[in-house]
């Protein structure tokens, strides 16, 4: 993974981040907003995968210049919930997120909505056992 490179201060030496890490800092601020059911993996064969807190850095796709830092994040929000709402809280704890503990100035925050997490309890209202995630 390429790495940010930081001048803490003049003969001091330098600080790398990894983008991995940027990665998991923004993973673990977007799972802590209501309304996220979890990250997604990506399309594999037309099915969203949802990813546990296990895999924060999945789901998250970082580009990290000098300075700043670009993110897109690969989300399924739970049903009921209003995606834009969702959307722009994640931006927000995403870049405060980031900015906090790197330093970085973060440029973009991108939400890609893979899919919808229907629970078992409003599956069962509609009259199927399972849950579905809709597209």
């Amino acid at each position: 993974m390429d790495e940010f490179n930081s001048n803490t201060s003049e003969g001091m030496g330098n600080v790398k981040i990894s983008e991995e890490v940027v990665a998991i800092i923004a993973g673990m601020a977007a799972t802590d907003v209501p309304g996220v059911a979890g990250m997604s993996g990506g399309i594999a064969g037309g099915i969203a995968e949802m990813l546990g807190k296990k895999n924060l850095s999945k789901g998250v796709k970082v580009e990290v210049g000098e300075k700043e830092a670009a993110i897109d994040l690969y989300i399924i929000v739970e049903y009921g919930c209003r995606i834009p709402d969702v959307a722009w809280e994640i931006q927000d704890r995403v870049r405060k997120a980031v900015t906090d503990m790197t330093g970085l100035n973060v440029v973009e925050v991108n939400i890609h909505i893979q899919g919808v997490n229907i629970d078992r309890e409003h599956a069962k209202k509609e009259g199927t056992d399972e849950s579905h995630r809709l597209k």
